[in-house]
């Protein structure tokens, strides 16, 4: 599992010009089932999104395709984390060490 963490890096204006780009990726994303939850940081310089895929380098793909991305206004921290302790609704989502 990864925590993905988006930083802006550029002003409100330029991320607000492609918010309905990045919100149309994400959409692609749960439809992929890569996705389970995201949203803004509060304050609003960021965002946070936790996501399931194979590996590392999957995650990275799926990353670069962000239009956020592409377009340079923000940065990703990708954190991969075992989600070893889960919710009822995220069980199928559980892994072990090892």
């Amino acid at each position: 599992m990864f925590v993905l963490e988006l930083t802006y890096t550029a002003p409100l204006d330029a991320v607000d010009a492609l918010l309905p780009d990045h919100v149309a990726w994400l959409d692609q994303q749960y439809g992929k089932g890569l996705f389970l939850a995201s949203g803004r940081m509060e304050p609003r310089d960021g965002g946070v999104i936790l996501a399931v895929a194979e590996d590392r380098a999957g995650i990275e793909e799926v990353v670069a395709g962000d239009p956020f991305a592409v377009a340079g206004v923000c940065a990703y921290r990708i954190t991969e984390f075992l989600a070893t302790k889960t919710s009822p609704e995220l069980a199928h989502h559980r892994q072990t060490a090892g």
